[in-house]
């Protein structure tokens, strides 16, 4: 299954003093990939980067010779398309690359990902309704599962609630469509996200052997339920 991969303004994840990138470029017929620091910019026309003094890039430096610049950043690989405009030595080595038109991000994910339109339901763990009893309504928020994989999923709802939060744990229930009901899933709150008139809650599956599923015509755990559904809708998609 492929990355997805999202072009992005440079100025919306890209543009921060002290930002360790790589930068990769071909001199003389050969690949060269070295460690530098972006440390400053002007808007749309330029930016400066450190000049890794460990090679010497100045004598052979060509002005206009096309240059990529990429780093990671919260499990994505950033990068943009750019090129050489000059270098200096001294005082300080420095070098000097075009302003890029635009950022692409690709995900890494550990898990294939798969998208999904299937109700779910997230519950608070530990709480109880004022009377005493199981609980309220308050402690349960419905929406729908957008995309799943073996580590976790994003679920569209309408609101938040006070109580959700991220690095919050709690119970989420949905439907694997020709495999059975996931039931009493724990799962933890990793981000909380605006998409349109909607947020977006992305969860950690943490499979404690307290989840269940109710089978239909096929046996196993929901981890197991889980991986065999990404795997038949991946097939699908390819």
């Amino acid at each position: 299954m492929k990355e997805t991969i999202e072009t992005v303004p440079p100025s919306a994840c890209f543009l921060t003093v002290g930002l360790a990138v790589k930068l990769s470029l071909v001199m003389n017929g050969r690949k060269i990939v070295h460690g530098s620091t972006l440390l400053g910019w002007k808007e749309s026309v330029w930016l400066i980067c450190e000049w890794p003094s460990q090679l010497d890039w100045v004598s052979g430096l060509a002005e206009k010779t096309p240059c990529t610049i990429s780093y990671l950043r919260e499990g994505k690989l950033v990068g943009c398309r750019t090129e050489i405009r000059g270098a200096i030595a001294t005082p300080v080595p420095l070098l000097f690359l075009a302003y890029p038109r635009q950022v692409e991000e690709m995900h890494l994910r550990q898990y294939p990902r798969v998208s999904s339109n299937e109700p779910a339901v997230l519950s608070r763990i530990g709480s109880r309704s004022k009377n005493g009893g199981g609980r309220g309504l308050a402690d349960h928020i419905g929406g729908l599962v957008r995309d799943l994989s073996l580590g976790g999923c994003r679920i569209a709802v309408d609101r938040t609630p006070p109580w959700l939060r991220t690095g919050l744990s709690i119970h989420l229930e949905f439907e694997l469509p020709g495999l059975g009901h996931v039931t009493n899933l724990t799962s933890v709150v990793k981000s909380i996200d605006q998409d349109r008139d909607h947020h977006l809650i992305g969860v950690e599956f943490q499979f404690d052997r307290m989840e269940y599923i109710e089978y239909r015509g096929w046996g196993g755990s929901v981890e197991q339920a889980i991986w065999r559904w990404v795997r038949l809708k991946s097939d699908d998609i390819g």
